[in-house]
């Protein structure tokens, strides 16, 4: 019997390339592992109005975590439109199903490492090491949004000031969720022995959401003190990481301001092709690259799938076998390092499944 459960979820477009890539590196490596096929993705919304079936959401109860490829999503009117014709007009409404899992599950860290490896030419610095912790089931993304403003909303007190025909969406941050995404960020740089977290915001502007963000960051930074604690402005910060980007080390933030800051960090140490991510909760994880599904480069084995090896990485991590992830890392180091095998991104003209055997022959 296999000592873990994974439920394998390539999802659309260049996930299935990235996942098979995965798998040539899974097997060298010989983790003791069963891996289930999950269904999730563009298909199953237009062939059942649901890209992630509840019959996926119990299949995940019955793993250990999840290994995530791509999602493919497009707008309203094109989601309505691809829908099977029996099912439009009956009130399915697209979300993005790596959302919702986040959600669902209660996966409120995304843990977003970027880290340049030498030798890549994509680098904008050899020496950056960042983490970046991402709230991941609040924020702009609960999903609480209005084409035109409801008119009983007119009722409450200062909201005269919004147009009539203003579309509008909510932000939500709570106190209790702030503090454990800062806490686990603190936790994360004590156990690594980093010295300094940031908290990002916007608080001189979103002073009620983003206060409740920052009084939450004061208070469980007062309990680290020998953790250097600062905050920046997010637009001051995507100023500060470009000017001085080895000045910071674990960064913490909502989830909008996370999400784009990690596109930008990840940018640093060579783009999307080396962005890798955990969906994290207390019981479940869900582990990704951070690129979309590319549907132009599907079933051409084109793109990176470095990302998705280092998200691989990191769930070793997570279910505990450390020695396995360190040896996966020092071997994507030592690829890249070498210089012979580079996809296109990187200047190359290697293949994905060439670049997983690469990895794989140096473990």
């Amino acid at each position: 019997m296999a000592k873990y459960r994974i439920a394998w979820m390539p999802g659309d477009g260049v996930g299935n390339d990235v996942m098979e890539a995965t798998k040539i590196v899974l097997d060298r490596l010989a983790l003791n592992a069963e891996y289930v096929p999950a269904e999730i993705g563009w298909e199953f919304w237009c062939q059942e109005g649901d890209p992630l079936p509840q019959r996926t959401l119990d299949l995940l109860k019955e793993t250990d975590c999840a290994l995530f490829g791509a999602i493919t999503s497009k707008g309203k009117d094109v989601a309505d439109k691809e829908l099977a014709p029996e099912l439009r007009g009956k009130g399915y409404v697209y979300r993005s199903p790596i959302v919702r899992l986040r959600q669902l599950l209660d996966l409120y860290i995304c843990l977003r490492p970027c880290k340049g490896y030498l030798g890549n030419p994509l680098n904008y610095k050899d020496d950056i090491d960042i983490v970046v912790f991402r709230e991941n089931t609040q924020g702009m993304y609960i999903g609480v949004e209005f084409a035109q403003v409801p008119e009983e909303f007119y009722s409450v007190k200062g909201t005269e000031k919004l147009p009539r025909d203003a579309a509008i969406s909510f932000r939500a941050i709570t106190p209790g969720c702030s503090e454990r995404i800062v806490r686990a960020a603190f936790e994360y740089a004590k156990k690594h022995g980093r010295t300094r977290v940031t908290a990002v915001h916007k608080a001189n502007v979103l002073r009620q959401t983003d206060g409740v963000f920052m009084e939450a960051a004061c208070k469980v930074a007062a309990g680290y003190p020998d953790i250097t604690f600062d905050n920046a402005n997010i637009d001051a910060m995507g100023m500060w990481l470009l000017k001085n980007p080895l000045n910071y080390q674990v960064i913490v933030t909502t989830n909008l301001f996370g999400d784009i800051i990690s596109d930008l960090c990840a940018q640093m140490v060579g783009g999307l092709g080396f962005g890798c991510s955990g969906n994290i909760g207390n019981d479940f994880a869900v582990f990704e690259p951070t690129h979309g599904s590319a549907p132009k480069y599907a079933g051409q084995y084109k793109v990176n799938p470095i990302a998705t090896i280092l998200a691989t990485k990191m769930m070793l991590d997570w279910l505990g076998e450390t020695d396995m992830a360190a040896q996966l890392e020092g071997a994507v180091a030592q690829v890249i390092a070498e210089g012979e095998v580079r996809t296109y991104d990187m200047g190359g003209s290697h293949t994905t499944l060439e670049m997983a055997e690469a990895v794989a022959a140096e473990l």
